[in-house]
């Protein structure tokens, strides 16, 4: 979601120093003439033959901030890895006490998030010794958050599992019925899960989801958080070999 803009960067940041570069030569060809000029033509002559070299930097540059993004990002979810795994309100799936934590942070009306949830799920299935974690968000669209305090009621009534189901694999877009409909479907009590809804404890957990995808940087969705590392794929294997990886430390 972000390469765009980071290219934009790349590309201004490249344009700086190219100006720079081309100021310094400027300035050296007050006092040297005849190299100045020869450097000038020197260098726009390989850049000219060359331009692979623009590319390269740009490509270079890039990795270079991907690389500070991702520290940065590591840094912020150790800092803040007991919220990530172990926040009691935020509903699981999975073995409570495990060695491998996979948390996702989601939204219901988000198309990746629902492209992800069968390679998801089929990871769960194969690995029920590891804990699942659900960090609903609520911004793709107006019923995001009706569906993600539809959700956490139903986990109070011991069924989110069955309402992440159903609800992440609805052919269509969801609307408030929908999810009234499917929660129903599911097994869940509807008075209750709207009196649920509606209540502080709902829109505490949903303001501490929001506060916590903040401090670690989570600004798209999905994003998973395997045992401390942000992953970000749609891949079961990848989701697969990272567990694998974890469990083997």
């Amino acid at each position: 979601m972000k390469k765009h803009s980071s290219l934009i960067i790349s590309v201004v940041a490249l344009i700086v120093a190219l100006v720079a570069l081309a100021m310094n030569f400027s300035c050296s060809k007050n006092a040297q003439q005849v190299s100045g000029d020869n450097a000038s033509m020197s260098i726009e002559e390989t850049l000219n033959n060359n331009p692979e070299i623009i590319i390269n930097a740009m490509q270079k540059y890039e990795q270079k901030l991907q690389e500070e993004r991702l520290a940065n990002a590591q840094k912020l979810i150790d800092e803040n890895i007991d919220a990530l795994n172990n926040n009691p309100d935020s509903p699981t799936v999975g073995a409570k006490d495990a060695k491998v934590t996979v948390v996702e942070f989601f939204d219901f009306s988000c198309h990746y998030c629902h492209a992800l949830y069968p390679n998801l799920k089929k990871v769960m299935d194969k690995n029920p010794d590891v804990k699942y974690v659900f960090k609903e968000m609520a911004f793709v669209s107006p019923v995001s958050s009706y569906a993600a305090k539809a959700a956490l009621a139903a986990n109070m009534q011991g069924k989110y599992a069955e309402v992440l189901d159903a609800l992440m694999t609805n052919q269509g877009a969801l609307s408030e019925a929908k999810v009234d409909e499917l929660a129903v479907k599911a097994g869940v009590d509807l008075e209750q899960m709207k009196a649920d809804m509606n209540s502080d404890k709902v829109a505490q957990i949903m303001k501490d989801t929001s506060d916590l995808a903040g401090k670690i940087q989570v600004n798209g969705v999905p994003a998973l958080v395997i045992n401390g590392k942000l992953v970000q794929t749609l891949d079961e294997a990848v989701i697969q070999s990272e567990i694998d990886a974890a469990k083997a430390k």
